[in-house]
């Protein structure tokens, strides 16, 4: 099988070091690892937002020299900040992620995500967990090859993060490619597949339960296992204590 997302030696100045990364179509991929490892970086490098070095192609179409309108149905990236200042209706917020004016395909995801109470209301005065579920629906908008999503579970309570993850998968079985940066390491069993990243570099790639259970994982964010939970380990009490 041809992998949809191929990535080759991207890199971020500082911030990421050269990364190859191939991901099949239909595949979630949890993207892990402690406060300012790269995650984020990894996500925008792959997106190309910020890319110093390397190449990303989508279906072996170089993303770099896709038009603006094609990039739209090639790859979508939500990014971790849920501030938004325009004051604008949110579904025309949503719209915005459409490469052509589609009425019903906004309609379909405004009923996705329950956003029919808030579609005309300004964008800036709904709740940060209601403008994710909007951004969401922008991401979603263009049907893309590619989903980039940075923490897109924080800010939901427990109902929209089960109904998140279904909603990806669904795309997912559509053939999209999900990549999504987590904080809550139990929502890794809810992907495929897992990256642990940490100093700016790929430290693990494996099945989640797989990572779960690593050294690789332990170290990076200094804790242990703990029956079926996790502690401080040992290790991080000292090197903190110093």
């Amino acid at each position: 099988m041809t992998p949809v997302l191929e990535a080759q030696q991207v890199a971020i100045d500082g911030r990421l070091s050269p990364t190859d990364l191939e991901i099949d179509a239909g595949q979630m991929v949890a993207v892990v690892g402690p406060n300012g490892a790269g995650k984020t970086s990894l996500l925008r490098a792959l997106a190309g937002i910020e890319l110093d070095g390397g190449q990303v192609s989508i279906d072996r179409e170089d993303i770099a020299s896709a038009s603006p309108t094609r990039r739209m149905r090639l790859l979508s990236f939500l990014p971790a900040t849920r501030s938004l200042v325009w004051p604008i209706s949110a579904r025309d917020v949503i719209e915005l992620g459409l490469p052509t004016p589609d009425p019903e395909r906004a309609d379909k995801l405004i009923e996705l995500l329950e956003l029919d109470p808030l579609a005309d209301r300004p964008v800036n005065s709904l709740s940060t967990g209601e403008r994710s579920r909007v951004l969401l629906a922008r991401a979603l908008a263009a049907r893309p090859q590619v989903l980039l999503l940075d923490e897109p579970l924080s800010n939901l309570d427990p109902y929209w993060v089960i109904k998140t993850l279904q909603i990806v998968r669904e795309a997912a079985k559509a053939g999209c490619v999900v990549l999504a940066s987590l904080h809550d390491l139990a929502q890794m069993g809810s992907f495929d597949r897992a990256l642990l990243v940490n100093e700016g570099a790929v430290a693990a790639d494996c099945e989640p339960m797989e990572l779960i259970h690593s050294p690789a994982l332990a170290n990076a964010f200094r804790i242990e296992r703990s029956g079926e939970g996790w502690t401080i380990s040992p290790a991080a009490d000292r090197r903190s204590s110093r």
